[in-house]
């Protein structure tokens, strides 16, 4: 299954802080379908993600009845990202 969509790039503060873009609604409801198949542990679901030119495995986290992608340090430094940019995120969900 794949999915592409715009969100915007947040920080959260929190014990272990890390930066998330959120999926939105209509991308959560495609995802229920496959979660069942993929979901491990807290109902997290294992994908592959691209911004721009880069591309790295990580996992779907559920958040507010949807779903938050993780975004790492190498990614935003490399796609030149900061808080509050407007980014398109690919994802495979990896079955």
């Amino acid at each position: 299954m794949e999915l592409e969509f715009s969100g915007e790039l947040w920080f959260w503060r929190g014990p272990a802080p890390w930066h998330f873009v959120t999926v939105p609604a209509e991308g959560c409801r495609e995802l229920e379908s496959a979660a069942s198949l993929v979901s491990y542990g807290w109902g997290m679901i294992p994908v592959t993600a691209r911004i721009g030119g880069t591309s790295w495995t990580t996992s779907l986290f559920p958040k507010d009845g949807g779903y938050v992608v993780p975004v790492r340090t190498s990614v935003r430094t490399a796609e030149g990202l900061d808080v509050g940019a407007t980014v398109t995120v690919r994802l495979a969900v990896d079955v």
